[in-house]
């Protein structure tokens, strides 16, 4: 039986428009509706599954950001997770949190609690860097298995199905393990009303990046964020000979 930590981070909901400040220096957060990231829901459904079939006998969650951040600890509380751990980021942090350290910072608790599998969603909607899962693995120095669409486990080795540019890769590894889910390794449950009830009483520790020796100090600065170019309109043309014609020309279609 086995301890398994799992990654989970607030992000801003996918279907939010999303607007950028008018000093240009980030996006809207305030009043904006966040939830879940995607992937990290399939990596919370992954683990409960694990306890399910009785392959992990208990379920971490950690977050990193401000106090709203243990809103998403309690959905994975209410998923199936036994406890969270939520290590304190203030929103201005936040902004300039990097994958370096948040991985840092689950390495460390990975030791701490001497769990078996570390599971994160393969990537952040809201950053997109697909990094943390493989930092934390070169971090603890651990075998990874990363965008995993499907795990099968047998003593301590786990056989994992890897979605790759050109297909599946099918390879094993040996636990202690990092894995990082993908969009088709399941389809994560709906919480139901008393599992939310239930989840209000699961016990969430706080923890800052201090208290785990981790220094979160910014590596990068951002200079201006800005909405990409608007697109500009095509075209409808009548046939072949007048988009060669277009094509000469150098025109845009």
């Amino acid at each position: 039986m086995s301890r398994v930590l799992v990654g989970v981070k607030r992000v801003i909901d996918y279907a939010v428009k999303i607007r950028v400040k008018p000093d240009k220096t980030g996006v809207v957060t305030d009043g904006v509706k966040h939830s879940m990231n995607p992937f990290d829901e399939i990596a919370v459904e992954e683990a409960v599954r694990m306890k399910e079939k009785k392959i992990a006998s208990e379920l971490i969650a950690v977050s990193c950001g401000p106090a709203q951040s243990q809103e998403t600890i309690r959905t994975a509380l209410a998923m199936g997770i036994d406890r969270g751990i939520h290590v304190e980021v203030s929103a201005a942090e936040l902004n300039t949190l990097q994958p370096i350290h948040v991985s840092k910072i689950i390495a460390k608790i990975a030791q701490d609690e001497k769990v078996d599998l570390v599971i994160v969603g393969k990537q952040a909607i809201d950053d997109d860097c697909n990094q943390t899962a493989q930092m934390t693995a070169a971090i603890l120095d651990w075998p990874q298995a990363a965008f995993a669409s499907k795990i099968e486990k047998a003593g301590d080795e786990l056989t994992v199905t890897r979605e790759i540019d050109g297909g599946l890769e099918v390879i094993k590894v040996k636990s202690p393990a990092v894995i990082s889910a993908d969009l088709r390794l399941n389809e994560p449950r709906y919480a139901t009303l008393p599992n939310i009830m239930k989840a209000k009483k699961k016990p969430i520790k706080k923890v800052t990046p201090k208290d785990l020796g981790i220094d979160i100090s910014p590596r990068i600065e951002i200079l201006s964020v800005a909405d990409p170019p608007t697109r500009q309109a095509g075209a409808i043309l009548p046939d072949v000979d007048a988009l060669v014609a277009k094509l000469k020309e150098g025109g845009h279609i």
